[in-house]
């Protein structure tokens, strides 16, 4: 069962999602949808009274909740309960919100859109550019994200090569390549930028994310002229990777004396909707 990660944005929030090849259907992170329809500031402890309530009425939903592996804010990947779109209709029925009826034209837009991306694949990217547009973002910046979308993919598909497993081993490798290229692993990048569940890459600065893209594109490179048979040799692969990005970071901090990583994310440069705030920032934080 192939299944596909992706982070929809409904009113500028995230919804985790996954879609599945097989059945050909999404399912979306319950606990995202609650905290969107009820800005409860515990969409879980939410979830879990619900959950409780609709057991004890004997709800085929909470009988049928599957539990799909989903990244959480930490980066790593846990049993998450999930729901298909019939059945987030059937939950969003148990939960008084004032979004209850956008929430339900913007899951029928999202189905509607996948059956026409399946076939037109350019659509996916199209609409990727557009909701960065809605969040804000520069075309710019834009542009140099979707480019990191499309390496990131290159890298995960030549690990899938060599047989490593999604969740665990593919953070951990790109934890080990963060670290060798920005100084910091993928948590201590977030705690710097004051990120929770948030994407680092989506908070990233150009010059941040040309470094990240070199250090993914290396490893995959190194990957694929090394053929490494286990977990252990691809982690070799991935300190080198990232160290070639590394010491392209130390150079560069040389001759400008300004440091690369930073601590000013998507939020804050956004704002005042201008994007440069993000690479101005710098200055400030050196």
């Amino acid at each position: 069962m192939k299944k596909e990660n992706a982070v929809k944005i409904f009113e500028q929030k995230q919804v985790r999602t996954k879609w599945d090849d097989e059945q050909e259907k999404w399912y979306f992170s319950i606990v995202d949808v609650i905290g969107i329809l009820t800005d409860s500031p515990n969409p879980r402890n939410y979830w879990k009274v619900l959950k409780h309530r609709l057991i004890k009425e004997g709800a085929e939903l909470v009988t049928n909740c599957n539990q799909l592996k989903m990244q959480s804010a930490d980066g790593k990947f846990y049993l998450t309960d999930v729901a298909d779109t019939e059945q987030l209709f059937r939950l969003i029925q148990s939960i008084p919100s004032p979004k209850a009826e956008p929430f339900k034209l913007w899951l029928a837009q999202i189905a509607s859109e996948r059956i026409d991306e399946m076939q037109d694949p350019e659509l996916s990217i199209d609409r990727a550019l557009e909701q960065y547009l809605k969040l804000g973002y520069s075309e710019n910046w834009i542009n140099q994200r979707l480019k990191s979308i499309e390496i990131r993919k290159e890298l995960t598909d030549e690990w899938k090569k060599r047989g490593l497993k999604e969740g665990q081993q593919f953070a951990s490798l790109t934890d080990i390549i963060t670290k060798a290229w920005s100084g910091k692993t993928t948590k201590e990048y977030k705690i710097l930028k004051g990120l929770k569940k948030e994407n680092l890459r989506d908070n990233m600065t150009n010059t941040e994310m040309i470094l990240n893209m070199l250090a993914e594109a290396s490893t995959k490179d190194i990957s694929q002229a090394e053929n490494p048979k286990t977990f252990q040799e691809s982690a070799k692969i991935a300190q080198q990777g990232g160290k070639i990005a590394g010491d392209a970071r130390k150079a560069l901090e040389a001759k400008t004396g300004k440091k690369v990583v930073c601590s000013l994310n998507a939020k804050t440069a956004l704002k005042g909707k201008d994007t440069k705030q993000i690479e101005n920032k710098k200055t400030k934080d050196n």
